[in-house]
């Protein structure tokens, strides 16, 4: 198994990336398929980090990417002293965080024969941050590659897309996903085909649902939602709801980086050697922890906002199927297995007041990314998919 398999439905871009790596193989002197700045683009679950680190894997690979070799799999995990990945913990990316990254991304590779600049949320950059990297981006070092990856090309600065090569992701099959679930990963295949419609073609998501039965848990209490919104005060209950359990899960995914990191901070600080005491390391690592803090505080806010948005996306397919259901469409349900509810929610409204839902769910997400005050706009969404028109009055 090649780096390149573990993109699923992605065989254009694979083709793509595979000659630039053919045209790699030397440094000093690439082919007309190579290029020194990448753009990789398409919708949530397509596989942007995947096929960067798969395209990174296979630059620093003897073999262009056999997927075997210490080349390979440390370059996708992170821990290729010639890989660099950056992650946002951060809703956005300042002009020192680009400054950083270009002195960071001038180091010379000292094992494979490209340096790789991996950023996985390019459009979170601001626009003065984004302009301060054009240079790095149109003359970078001989050595230096950038895979930049964001949802869409109209996502960055068009300053940024013109010094870049582009690639675009698609959105995989439903069968091509429920395949990968079972055959890379031994999900019975009712499971695999469940989690790949409920996934909507988002691999990382679909393998949660299929492993996870809390993942699935929570995803039926956000479906039950239409169905609570009686009143007034059930609104404002449902919203409340919704933000604890994002919180919660967001606590579950961070809490345990968060203590892994500051151990780390106090051992590199001396913690455990020899005549280090406590009240010595809390007073030199005192600013670098206010620093981890700081991020990590940061980390946890944009946490909770992609645990909001992914139960928005879900509610989103809900009134999608209802709308399908209204308009006697042949397509199949996202949420077969809630037809019932389906069919019912489907007739007790027409379908203007469901294209209104979807409207209102949709401005909801815009405010969450516009970094929104979170229990206003939950409660305001609720209010609103409860009585569509209550904005109109």
């Amino acid at each position: 198994m090649n780096v390149w398999d573990e993109l699923i439905g992605q065989d254009e871009a694979t083709e793509v990336l595979s000659r630039a790596v053919a045209d790699a193989q030397d440094a000093a002197n690439p082919g007309p398929a190579m290029s020194h700045a990448w753009l990789i683009t398409g919708p949530p679950g397509s596989g942007r980090s995947t096929a960067a680190g798969a395209f990174a894997a296979a630059l620093q690979c003897p073999d262009g990417g056999c997927g075997d070799c210490a080349s390979c799999r440390t370059a996708r995990s992170g821990a290729h002293p010639d890989v660099h990945i950056v992650r946002s913990d951060t809703l956005s990316y300042g002009v020192e965080d680009a400054r950083e990254l270009i002195v960071r991304s001038a180091v010379v590779p000292t094992s494979g024969p490209w340096h790789v600049v991996i950023v996985e949320d390019a459009d979170r950059f601001t626009d003065d941050a984004a302009n301060t990297l054009l240079k790095v981006l149109e003359e970078p070092p001989r050595h230096l590659v950038w895979v930049l990856c964001a949802p869409s090309a109209e996502d960055v600065l068009a300053t940024v897309r013109s010094r870049t090569r582009s690639v675009h992701l698609r959105t995989p099959s439903t069968g091509e996903v429920a395949a990968a679930l079972h055959d890379r990963y031994d999900i019975d295949p009712a499971m695999a085909a469940f989690a790949a419609r409920a996934s909507q073609g988002h691999i990382g998501r679909a393998r949660a649902l299929a492993r996870d039965d809390n993942v699935r848990t929570r995803r039926q209490e956000v479906l039950r939602i239409p169905a609570s919104l009686r009143d007034l005060p059930s609104c404002f209950t449902a919203a409340a709801s919704l933000l604890e359990s994002a919180t919660e899960d967001a606590r579950s995914i961070t809490d345990e980086l968060d203590a892994r990191e500051a151990a780390d901070l106090r051992r590199a600080y001396g913690e455990g050697a020899d005549g280090v005491t406590a009240a010595r390391i809390d007073r030199m690592a005192s600013r670098a922890m206010k620093d981890l803090e700081k991020a990590q505080k940061s980390r946890r806010t944009r946490s909770v906002r992609d645990q909001v948005d992914r139960a928005l996306v879900d509610l989103m397919a809900y009134y999608r199927d209802v709308l399908v259901t209204q308009f006697e469409g042949t397509v199949p349900l996202i949420n077969d297995e809630m037809r019932p509810q389906i069919h019912a929610e489907a007739a007790l409204c027409d379908t203007a007041e469901t294209t209104a839902r979807l409207e209102a769910l949709d401005r909801c997400r815009q405010a969450l990314a516009a970094n929104g005050a979170l229990p206003l706009i939950l409660e305001g969404l609720m209010v609103e998919l409860k009585d569509p028109y209550v904005l109109a009055r």
